[in-house]
């Protein structure tokens, strides 16, 4: 297939960007399942598995631009990753909704969320869970002596849960985001990282603290310390427990519950943490996933629905 992929950012990515490492990931995965790509996006992205063309993020960025010119003559589907309220003209065209939509707010039309239960949240059933290369990790199965979290430092991304595990279980923190609250002495804060410093840290902790207060679309820290020989310890909000199993990490409903899991989460094998990422949450894993809905629009004009994780489907 020829396949137009849309992002209003350059590619790839400086700093962390987790949407727009998806979209890299994607590029490089239906490459890879022998796909002919072509990307549209701010100037200056260089992805060496596509043909890039070049557009003005102001363009780009505004609601009311028709993609439809944009797209190549010989595409045989559309793929955006920002909001698109109106179809454009030329070949079928999808969506992905990276986050959680507002109260309220219109689902976009031919929209792709990041897991079941993003879908179903939104009222669908069309899904792809994101997918990360692995060659972009360390895997390290001998572990350092502190816990990790990364992410947004904002309440609904659960860091206070983390700080406040690491107090009582007395381990060592350390915590990657944007901006500095007061810690104590056993609490280090590292900033905004990614590349190597981010793989290194991620590779070398005992475990990560996912402990998000809110409905994760996907939470793609998650996978990123699996590919890293990881294990996780998480709230059940949204997609987490579609993501991980008991082998790879822990899922609590409440902080004491999170603490105590805490002393046992490094029983987890690194080398299975590494496996099930690999089994499940590859780039091309991922690739997959959207080729399988883009052949369904084309034939049907309907999106099919998302293949779940063999566990969710046990559940049910």
């Amino acid at each position: 297939m020829h396949i137009a992929v849309v992002s209003h950012h350059r590619l790839p990515v400086k700093g962390y960007g987790g949407t727009e490492r998806i979209v890299v990931a994607l590029v490089r995965g239906l490459a890879e399942l022998g796909h002919r790509v072509t990307l549209i996006a701010q100037p200056g992205t260089r992805i060496p598995q596509a043909t890039v063309l070049e557009v003005p993020a102001a363009k780009l960025r505004n609601p009311a631009f028709d993609l439809g010119p944009l797209l190549p003559n010989d595409a045989d589907i559309a793929h955006a990753h920002f909001p698109v309220r109106r179809l454009p003209s030329g070949p079928p065209f999808l969506q992905t909704i990276h986050g959680n939509l507002k109260a309220g707010e219109a689902v976009p039309p031919h929209a792709v969320f990041l897991s079941k239960n993003h879908a179903t949240r939104h009222g669908s059933n069309a899904f792809v869970y994101n997918g990360l290369h692995p060659d972009e990790f360390v895997f390290q199965a001998k572990k350092h002596d502190y816990d990790f979290w990364i992410g947004r430092l904002h309440s609904a991304k659960g860091y206070q849960w983390a700080i406040e595990g690491a107090k009582r279980t007395n381990r060592r923190l350390m915590l990657a985001g944007g901006w500095r609250p007061i810690f104590s002495t056993r609490i280090r804060f590292v900033g905004e990282i990614d590349g190597k410093k981010k793989a290194e840290l991620l590779a070398g902790a005992r475990c990560l603290w996912m402990p998000a207060l809110w409905d994760e679309p996907f939470g793609l820290a998650t996978i990123e310390a699996l590919f890293s020989g990881t294990p996780v310890l998480a709230t059940k909000r949204g997609a987490l427990p579609e993501v991980l199993t008991n082998d790879v990490g822990a899922l609590c409903d409440t902080l004491d519950e999170m603490v105590e899991a805490s002393r046992t989460i490094a029983s987890r094998k690194p080398e299975a943490c590494r496996a099930h990422a690999e089994r499940y949450f590859t780039h091309r894993a991922m690739a997959e996933g959207y080729v399988r809905m883009y052949q369904g629009l084309c034939k049907t004009g309907e999106l099919p629905e998302g293949a779940a994780t063999p566990w969710v489907k046990k559940e049910e």
